[in-house]
């Protein structure tokens, strides 16, 4: 389905504080599901042909910090394709303090984000056009999927992952 309609005099549907919860709810289930890998199998398990979840986190990581600065300034840097190994951290340790910088820069960056701008037609990343609340809606999509995989992943290895629904 596609949702790329001008939204100019759309009322927001959800608060702009509630839907940083949303995200942030979603972002600390994700955090519980990276903690609950063992170590040697974060950077390299794989099923199918799928990347390690450690690839996946640096997505999620390089989506979510420049994305949210970007939705608050408007200035999106091009990017042609990621590469999500080029500064990834050799630990688990590692990971999870990048998640939690980036985690930072969301609650900082998020209060300068007017409700306006989420409705202004902008390139993310210099390659995606579309309304900036679907660019955030991506964000979030993005790593419900990839937590998704890490759960296959965890259960593959006898690990029960985290209750989705306790954000």
């Amino acid at each position: 389905m596609k949702t790329q309609e001008v939204a100019s005099s759309q009322e927001l549907f959800i608060s702009t504080a509630a839907m940083l919860g949303h995200w942030q709810g979603h972002r600390s289930l994700t955090r519980r599901a990276i903690e609950a890998f063992p170590e040697d199998k974060l950077f390299s398990f794989s099923i199918g042909g799928m990347r390690p979840f450690a690839q996946m986190v640096m997505e999620m990581i390089e989506i979510a910090g420049p994305g949210v600065e970007s939705l608050a300034t408007g200035k999106w840097e091009k990017v042609e394709e990621f590469d999500h190994t080029k500064s990834m951290p050799s630990t688990k340790a590692g990971l999870l303090e990048l998640w939690d910088k980036v985690t930072k820069i969301i609650d900082d960056t998020w209060p300068t984000i007017s409700p306006e701008r989420f409705q202004q037609l902008e390139v993310a990343f210099g390659q995606y056009e579309g309304l900036n609340y679907n660019t955030l809606l991506y964000f979030v999509d993005n790593e419900i999927h990839h937590r998704g995989q890490a759960y296959v992943y965890l259960r593959a290895m006898g690990i029960e992952p985290p209750f989705f629904w306790e954000r």
